[in-house]
This record gives structure tokens, C-alpha cells and sequence, in this order.
């Protein structure tokens, strides 16, 4: 399976920083993007917030066993609580999946919800 199903890029976004955007329309419940993953344990959590990934890292495993970094563009998507994409975690094949939750128009930013639910509406880390 490739990395990438729909047309999307980076660019500059006015959300923060750089975000990932439709190079064309992307319809609900297709799929965005397919992402391998590299794993390290938590007693590595420490090392790593050391660092500038400690903002790119996805928790993992149904215990919490486990930290995420998500290649391709996964780690690229920037926050929204009306968020137009979801994320899940394929813990078989070792993949955050993205997929589209409403229409973006092409030139549209993809935005998911830190979160990981589209309607939690907790603050996520950098806004406490």
C-alpha cells in the first residue's frame, strides 16, 4: 500500500507554522493518507522530550506501552477542534491512517483534532 491516497502538500499555514493541504477536492471518507510509524518504548520518552520531536510523537499500543512517530506528512497536520480529518491507529499494521471527515475544497487546510475524537474538545498540551 502506498503512503499517500490523496493529492496533498506542505505549505506555509496560517493555523501555525507549516501545515498539509488538498492539492484537490477530497471527499468525506476517503482516505488521506497511510503512515508507517517508528515505535520506542516509554522508558525513551524522557530523551525525547529533550529534543525537538517532542512535539511529533502519537502515544501507541492499547496499554500505552509505546510512542509513535509518524512518517509521511502524519506529523505535519495541525490541530482544529472542528477538524475536517480523523486519524486512527492500525496497531496490526503498524500505521496511523488518515482519512477525510467532510469535504476539502482543493487549496483547503487538513486539519485533525490532537485529540484523536473529532468532537473532544479538551485542551491539548500547548494551550494549558
Amino acid at each position: 500500500m502506498s503512503v499517500q491516497q490523496a493529492s496533498i502538500f506542505v505549505a506555509p499555514s496560517d493555523t501555525h507554522g507549516q501545515g498539509v493541504f488538498a492539492a484537490r477536492d477530497i471527499e468525506a471518507g476517503e482516505v488521506i493518507e497511510v503512515c508507517p510509524i517508528i515505535l520506542f518504548p516509554v522508558a525513551q520518552l524522557a530523551n525525547v522530550r529533550q529534543t525537538v520531536l517532542d512535539d511529533y510523537y502519537f502515544d501507541w499500543g492499547e496499554e500505552g506501552e509505546w510512542y509513535a512517530f509518524c512518517l509521511g506528512y502524519g506529523s505535519l497536520y495541525n490541530h482544529s477542534y472542528q477538524p475536517n480529518a480523523e486519524y486512527g491507529m492500525d496497531f496490526e499494521a503498524k500505521t496511523i491512517d488518515f482519512y477525510c471527515i467532510q469535504d476539502i475544497p482543493a487549496g483547503g487546510e487538513i486539519l485533525i483534532n490532537y485529540n484523536g475524537d473529532a468532537d473532544n474538545q479538551t485542551k491539548v498540551w500547548f494551550e494549558k
